[in-house]
């Protein structure tokens, strides 16, 4: 079966991730990641990572995706054990010496990160047999160039299935680099290519402003059947920056999909899983590769898509049975009277329109605007802890 790959930028997004349905996730360290400005796991929350996965049968990887300049190296072999120490199920890295360290001085197991670029099948079968189990491919491949590859290597084949695109080719990009200071492939992209761009002729602008340089995001909602019946041992979710709903919305919503089609081998409508993904996305969403070579309507050439998205208004800490009151965590601005719906880990889905509002003095409010703040809320029924509470579009 399929796994599905979550990120998770700290403790709190990995137990969600994990609660609402992703069977694995992967994390960045404080060392050798490439998402430097994430917060970024000690080596104490690791071991809370895993025994909390553990316990749910999960698993957890560790990014040590750096492409490392000469002093990048030390404390690596240390680093390493500690991640061995901790009951890391696998590093995902991208630089060979690392990959050798790791299969020769630990037990680690080793998945190859798509900065690496592999995109055939003698690639993948190289690494395979230099002992690597997984190998992430490249972002450069069609759905019916994955299924090939697939059928000509025994490595488990992980494809990316959801999330940002980097413009250059499997993520090796030297804008920002160049621009800013920030090397994008030690950790430090500063997403240049979205950045604001004018064409001049000396000093005359000779084209409309030019926006970007960047691709739509990655949604492969359509793809997931196919993917599956090509034996694809992980669907990998991209975004360890991410916030907290989006994280429990795309997981939900992947793992209904995936769910379906496991048990009846079909999709009646992915309109509905289409839906839920807009109540988290605030970039335009495309296939990517996954239908062929992308066109000028999978890029973003001459607009910005980013639109503030605060459906999110607050995250279930408690549920009273009893008194029928949930105990919330507000994260955005709302009012007394709003219709609202619940996301469960479950996947369970209720609305209703919020009718009494109390702070935890017992102080009845009409309006919630302080970021959380922990408030009491009348619901008609029972709700699960660490639900999502949104408002209705």
């Amino acid at each position: 079966m399929a796994e599905l790959l979550a990120p998770a930028g700290d403790l709190e997004k990995l137990k969600t991730a994990l609660l609402y349905g992703a069977d694995a996730v992967f994390i960045g360290g404080q060392s050798f990641s490439l998402r430097a400005r994430a917060s970024n796991f000690s080596l104490d929350d690791m071991k809370e990572a895993t025994a909390f996965a553990h316990k749910l049968g999960k698993k957890v990887y560790v990014t040590t995706n750096i492409i490392p300049h000469h002093e990048d190296f030390d404390g690596l072999l240390e680093y390493l054990k500690g991640l061995e120490s901790a009951h890391i199920d696998a590093i995902i890295t991208a630089s060979p010496y690392i990959v050798d360290t790791a299969l020769k001085q630990t037990s680690l197991e080793v998945h190859l990160s798509t900065q690496q670029s592999a995109i055939n099948a003698r690639t993948v079968n190289f690494w395979y047999k230099k002992g690597v189990k997984r190998i992430v491919l490249g972002r450069e491949l069609d759905k019916h160039q994955i299924k090939e590859l697939k059928e000509q290597t025994e490595a488990d084949i992980e494809v990316f299935i959801h999330g940002g695109m980097c413009m250059s080719y499997s993520g090796r990009c030297s804008l920002s680099d160049n621009m800013t200071g920030r090397d994008a492939n030690r950790g430090g992209c500063a997403h240049s290519c979205r950045w604001q761009y004018e064409i001049l002729d000396g000093k005359e602008k000779i084209n409309d402003t030019y926006f970007s340089m960047s691709s739509k995001d990655l949604e492969a909602i359509e793809q997931i059947p196919f993917l599956i019946d090509a034996n694809i041992a992980s669907l990998k979710i991209e975004g360890r920056m991410k916030s907290l709903h989006y994280i429990a919305t795309v997981v939900s919503t992947y793992r209904k999909l995936i769910d379906e089609y496991l048990a009846t081998n079909q999709i009646k409508d992915y309109e509905p899983y289409i839906k839920a993904m807009e109540k988290t996305e605030n970039r335009l969403a495309s296939h990517g590769y996954l239908e062929g070579m992308p066109g000028v309507e999978q890029q973003l050439y001459n607009m910005r898509s980013e639109t503030p998205n605060q459906l999110f208004i607050g995250l279930v800490k408690s549920y009273d049975k009893e008194s029928g009151y949930a105990m919330i965590e507000q994260r955005n601005y709302f009012e007394n009277g709003e219709n609202v719906e619940v996301l469960m880990p479950s996947g369970k889905e209720i609305q209703f329109k919020i009718e009494e509002i109390y702070d935890v003095d017992g102080k009845k409010i009409d309006i919630c605007r302080h970021p959380k703040q922990l408030i009491k809320v009348k619901v008609p029924e029972a709700i699960e802890e660490h639900a999502m509470l949104r408002r209705l579009s």
